[in-house]
C-alpha cells in the first residue's frame, strides 16, 4: 500500500516531515503497512467497521432527519506520539486541571480572584453556566471536575495548543478505549513492539476516582443517564457495564430524608456517588429547570448537605465557557503562579471593543465560535464560509457581541488516513482525558478525531467526522 505524496510546508503532519521523510516514532507501523497491499488494507478497514456495528459503537446525531443511528468511523491507520511529547502534555493539562478546579472553588466562593479584577466579574456572574444555586457550595474533597476532556491542536511547528477545555459531560472515552480494543486486533503485534501505553483500565481508574469522593468503605455508585435517546447513551451504558455499577435513570432514583436511593427489585439502596451524564439545569427540578423529566426531585438538596458525590460537580460549566477559556492563562497565574506549560490558542474577546473592531473587520480570516456552543455548532470558518456567511456573523458579532469569541484559523495537523484506495493527510485534534481524584491522572492515550473530508477542519462527529487510536509511547 503506498502513501500518496501530501505533506507541504503549510502543514504539520504526525507521521511525515516535509520532504516525505517518515518520523523515527512512525518507521515501524510505516513499514507494516507498507508489506501490506491495498486489497488486504481495504479489507482490514471494513472490518473496523463491521466491528464497531457488531458492539454496538454507535450514535446519534441532533437534527438529523433520517434518525438513524450512526457508527463513528474508525480510520485504521492510528495516531502515534512520543514520550517526550506526552510529557509535555501530560504536565500541561496537570497544570491547567490543578487550577481550573482552584478556579471554580473560589467563583463560588470567596471569589478573590473577581474582586482583584484578574477575570472581570460580569464575565462570571452574566454567564448562563454560573449557577447561583452552587455559591457557597464545596464539593466533596474540593474537586469540581472529576472528568475533562482537553481539546489539543497542533500548528505548523508541532506545538501543541489547548482548543477547547470541556468540563461539564465530555463524553467519547468509551471510543477511545473500544478503538484499542479493535485497532489491536489489526495490528496485533505492533503494539507490543512499539511498546503503547495502555488505556483498557480507564474504567477501573474511573471506578476508584469515583469512590474516593465516598467516605464509605465501599460506596455504591451509579451511573444517571437522560435514557437511550441521548447521542452519547452507548458510552453511558458502556462505562456502567465495564465498571460494574448500575445504570440508571432519573426516575430510577428517589430521594429521601435528603439522602439518595436507588429503586432495585429488593427495595431501596442508598446512592453514594452518582456519575451524571444529565446537564446542569436537567438534574432536579426543584433546583433547575421546572420542567426537566431526566432529573430526580432533591437531589441537589442532598448534594448540598453532602449526603451524595456529583461528577462532575455541578456549575463547572462555567469554566469551560468559550470567553473564560481566554483568561485561563491568568487563572493559571494567579492560583499557580506560573505560566502555562500549554498555552491558549490566542483568542479575541468580542465583548472588548477592540477585539470585536479588528474581528468585524477581519472576518474572512477567522473561526468565530459561539462562547456557549458545542458539537461544531455556532461556529464559523472564515476561509471556509461564503461572503453571505461573513454578513452574517459580522452583524451576529456587532449585535451580541458578549456572545462570540475568535481565534486565527489555525492549520490542524494532519495523519495518514484510508480514503477508498489512497492513504492521504486528514486534519486531526486531540482529546485526552483526566480525572481528579486523589490526584490528577492524565490518561495516557487520547481520542484523536479526524476529519474525513479533504481539507476539512471540522473533526467533529455530529459534523461527519471520525476517529483515530492514539498510541502513546513508553520512549
Amino acid at each position: 500500500m503506498k502513501f500518496q505524496p501530501y505533506v507541504t510546508e503549510h502543514i504539520y503532519d504526525e507521521m511525515f516531515e516535509s520532504n516525505e521523510k517518515c518520523r523515527s516514532h512512525y518507521a515501524s507501523f510505516k513499514e507494516q503497512i507498507d508489506s501490506i497491499s491495498t486489497k488486504k488494507l481495504m479489507q482490514l478497514q471494513h472490518s473496523t467497521d463491521a466491528a464497531q456495528i457488531s458492539i454496538g459503537m454507535t450514535f446519534n446525531v441532533y437534527h438529523d432527519k433520517q434518525g438513524a443511528e450512526k457508527i463513528l468511523h474508525l480510520d485504521i491507520i492510528p495516531r502515534i506520539i512520543d514520550a517526550k511529547s506526552w510529557s509535555l502534555v501530560e504536565k500541561g493539562l496537570i497544570q491547567r486541571i490543578t487550577a481550573l478546579n482552584m478556579f471554580l472553588q473560589d467563583i463560588y466562593n470567596d471569589q478573590h480572584i473577581l474582586n482583584d479584577k484578574v477575570v472581570p466579574k460580569d464575565l462570571i456572574l452574566s454567564s448562563q453556566d454560573y449557577l447561583e444555586p452552587c455559591v457557597g457550595i464545596t464539593p466533596p474533597k474540593k474537586r469540581w471536575c472529576h472528568i475533562t476532556g482537553t481539546d489539543l491542536v497542533r500548528d505548523l511547528s508541532g506545538k501543541f495548543f489547548v482548543l477547547e477545555d470541556n468540563l461539564r459531560c465530555p463524553s467519547g472515552v468509551s471510543y477511545m478505549i473500544e478503538n484499542r480494543e479493535i485497532i489491536k486486533r489489526t495490528f496485533p503485534k505492533l503494539l507490543t513492539t512499539l511498546g503503547v501505553r495502555p488505556v483498557l483500565n480507564y474504567p477501573s481508574k474511573l471506578l476508584q476516582m469515583l469512590k474516593y469522593m465516598s467516605d464509605k468503605p465501599k460506596p455504591t455508585v451509579v451511573v444517571l443517564t437522560p435514557g437511550i435517546f441521548n447521542s452519547a447513551y452507548f458510552e453511558h451504558s458502556y462505562l456502567a457495564n465495564e465498571m460494574g455499577v448500575f445504570l440508571v435513570s432519573g426516575q430510577d432514583l428517589i430521594v429521601e430524608d435528603d439522602f439518595v436511593f436507588m429503586q432495585t427489585t429488593s427495595g431501596l439502596k442508598q446512592v453514594d456517588v452518582i456519575y451524571r451524564r444529565i446537564d446542569d439545569k436537567f438534574l432536579d427540578p426543584l433546583a433547575f429547570r421546572k420542567d426537566s423529566m431526566l432529573g430526580t426531585p432533591g437531589l441537589f438538596e442532598a448534594y448540598k448537605k453532602g449526603n451524595v458525590a456529583l461528577a462532575n460537580a455541578p456549575g463547572t460549566g462555567v469554566a469551560d465557557d468559550k470567553a473564560v477559556y481566554a483568561y485561563v492563562p491568568k487563572i493559571i497565574k494567579y492560583y499557580l503562579g506560573e505560566n502555562p506549560i500549554i498555552e491558549n490558542v490566542p483568542t479575541y474577546l468580542c465583548r472588548e471593543e477592540s477585539d470585536r473592531k479588528y474581528v468585524i473587520e477581519n472576518i474572512e480570516s477567522l473561526v468565530v465560535k459561539e462562547t456557549n456552543a458545542a458539537g461544531g455548532y455556532g461556529m464559523m470558518i472564515g476561509p471556509k464560509s461564503t461572503k453571505a456567511e461573513h454578513e452574517k456573523f459580522r452583524k451576529l458579532v456587532a449585535n451580541n457581541p458578549n456572545n462570540y469569541i475568535a481565534q486565527p484559523t489555525l492549520s490542524l495537523s494532519t495523519v495518514p488516513t484510508v480514503d477508498n484506495s489512497v492513504i492521504e493527510g486528514r486534519h486531526v485534534d486531540l482529546r485526552p482525558y483526566v480525572l481528579y481524584g486523589e490526584k490528577v491522572e492524565v490518561i495516557p492515550g487520547a481520542l484523536t478525531r479526524v476529519a474525513l473530508k479533504k481539507g476539512s477542519l471540522v473533526v467533529n462527529s455530529s459534523q461527519g467526522g471520525g476517529t483515530k487510536d492514539t498510541w502513546v509511547l513508553y520512549k
